[in-house]
């Protein structure tokens, strides 16, 4: 019987051992130890405290090779508490000394951030006050170029308007003033007399005057560009529909911007707001090194350039011209001819099929040597509807993407992949050596994975478990969390939901597959041997979370 067991004992440590061997092959390597090296400073005041709009830039900047600034967190806003903007222009002054940029949000200089951007309480002489900062900045300190943007309103009524009925009829006058606008039509008109009369007039007078106010400080700014005050302004829209009043201030803004002649190189507006920040850093470095970025954009299916995707008012086609005439790029008639490929999959209930045929195309330019940028959208913010899991079952190698991005929007997601994906190659273009190379690798290897496990594993997974564990506890808002009650136990549940599946993640041959690389000494072969990450909820509620990964990578033989 003793011989039995210890002849169990061995049998299972060998099967052990061969699984382990298996799933972690032993190999001759060494691990890369390489820091980039900062070679510019950019002050950054963020649109807001969340991750996308602090936390992207800072991680992008180690692309850049650039140290970002950010003001002190008890100037910085914090969820809906405003920041201090009496506190952000001594901030500007005392820092501008030695910086090679500066990227501005308007929301934050001049209301504390979006949230507080959305309720428009500002006056006329406080607008002023801010503009005649920026000029008197850019006159004291001409040769630190001022990169600008500013955001158009949603059409969600802001939320001092809190009346059920009156917050209804405002979306619906809304698509109803865009309509009627655009068709002329009797039956619009009468439509929308109908429902501005059951609005409360204190609701729809504030309503109105957050998108005046707002039309009239972007054409303050928009002559602030073409002065010269501002090197570049980026107007964006946050979320849209089909019809609303921001397409309607889009389109009298575009007029005014022809009437006085202020060009596109001074002047973009775009849809998005959060990676706007991300996208200026890129279109800096491109000024710098004045290399516009290639791209071959291709498509899951033929349907997918002209689909309008949730919360956009344009289609995907229309939002990848918009994003690469931000940076000023070219589009590439052929994949040889490109700095990067960016391949751009929609998934629908209607093309699941498509994805097989997409991680195979996506497989093929990888196996090429070629740049790969994926934005991996959902219909319906499913996991079944996106690419990764493909990639993950035929074992394509994950960590040789320069890019990838599946989050929020759509304007969101292509435009912090193309964001990630222009730095990555214009970092290349400029690395010296193999150190350098390597420094660059690591970096955006930290971007990209932070990228999979929050908008894959996070935002399709683990999100819908930790927002129904806190609802059936008979918590209903989990926009509004607290520390007394379920603020620390969503944060245990995300943590530990988090680590099983970067357990599972790490593990898979698609992020253990080796990779190859050229550098100035030949090629080289690369291998992320190991993966940890720090989660956590940064503002109190599970909409988006601080997560900053940690990556080990070897250089195999």
């Amino acid at each position: 019987m003793k011989y039995r067991i210890f002849f169990l004992f061995l049998f299972i440590c060998a099967s052990i051992g061969c699984y382990n061997f298996l799933i972690h092959p032993a190999c001759s390597s060494a691990p890369v130890a390489a820091a980039p090296q900062k070679t510019q400073k950019i002050l950054l005041v963020p649109l807001d405290g969340r991750p996308p709009c602090r936390k992207f830039v800072l991680d992008a900047g180690e692309l850049a090779g650039a140290e970002i600034l950010t003001p002190p967190g008890e100037i910085q806003d914090y969820y809906t508490q405003p920041g201090d903007t009496k506190a952000l222009a001594p901030w500007l002054e005392e820092n501008i000394e030695g910086c090679d940029a500066m990227i501005l949000s308007i929301d934050q200089l001049l209301y504390g951030g979006l949230l507080a951007a959305r309720e428009a309480n500002k006056t006329p002489a406080e607008m002023t006050a801010l503009l005649d900062f920026l000029r008197r900045l850019h006159a004291e300190h001409p040769e630190v170029p001022i990169y600008a943007f500013n955001i158009l309103p949603r059409m969600t009524p802001p939320a001092s308007i809190d009346g059920y009925e009156d917050n209804k009829n405002l979306l619906k006058y809304s698509r109803l003033v865009d309509r009627y606008e655009q068709s002329g039509s009797d039956s619009d008109r009468q439509e929308l007399e109908a429902v501005e009369a059951k609005i409360s007039p204190g609701s729809l007078q504030q309503y109105q005057e957050l998108f005046r106010q707002n039309t009239e400080l972007n054409e303050q700014l928009s002559l602030l560009a073409q002065e010269g005050t501002l090197q570049r302004l980026i107007i964006g829209q946050d979320d849209g529909e089909k019809y609303s009043i921001p397409n309607i201030e889009k389109r009298r803004l575009r007029t005014f911007l022809s009437k006085h002649e202020i060009t596109d190189s001074q002047v973009s507006i775009t849809h998005g707001a959060d990676e706007i920040a991300l996208t200026l850093l890129t279109e800096i470095e491109a000024r710098k090194q004045q290399h516009p970025p290639m791209v071959y954009v291709e498509y899951n299916t033929p349907e997918t350039p002209a689909s309008i995707m949730p919360y956009m008012a344009v289609s995907v086609e229309e939002t990848v011209r918009e994003k690469l005439h931000m940076l000023q790029g070219e589009r590439t008639a052929s994949p040889d001819g490109a700095d990067y490929i960016l391949f751009i999959s929609c998934g629908t209930e209607e093309n699941l099929s498509s994805r097989e045929k997409s991680a195979a195309r996506i497989a093929q330019f990888l196996a090429e040597g070629k740049n790969v940028a994926l934005v991996d959208l959902s219909k319906h913010f499913d996991a079944h509807e996106t690419l990764l899991p493909i990639l993950i079952k035929q074992e394509i190698p994950l960590n040789q993407l320069i890019a990838y991005a599946g989050w929020n929007t759509t304007s969101n997601s292509i435009g912090t992949a193309m964001s990630e994906a222009g730095l990555f190659t214009l970092g290349y273009r400029k690395a010296g050596n193999q150190a350098d190379l390597l420094a660059l690798y690591q970096s955006n290897l930290v971007f990209l994975n932070n990228r999979y496990l929050e908008d894959y594993y996070y935002l399709k997974d683990v999100i819908t478990l930790v927002n129904t564990s806190i609802k059936k506890a008979g918590y209903a808002n989990v926009y509004d969390l607290d520390l007394e009650h379920n603020y620390l136990w969503a944060t245990d549940m995300l943590r530990e939901a988090m680590n099983t599946r970067i357990v599972t993640y790490k593990n898979t041959a698609a992020f253990r597959k080796p990779f190859s690389i050229h550098t100035p000494d030949g090629p080289l072969k690369l291998r992320v041997r190991e993966l940890s990450a720090d989660i956590s909820y940064p503002w109190p509620r599970t909409f988006e979370i601080y997560l900053h990964s940690t990556v080990y990578l070897d250089k195999l033989p």
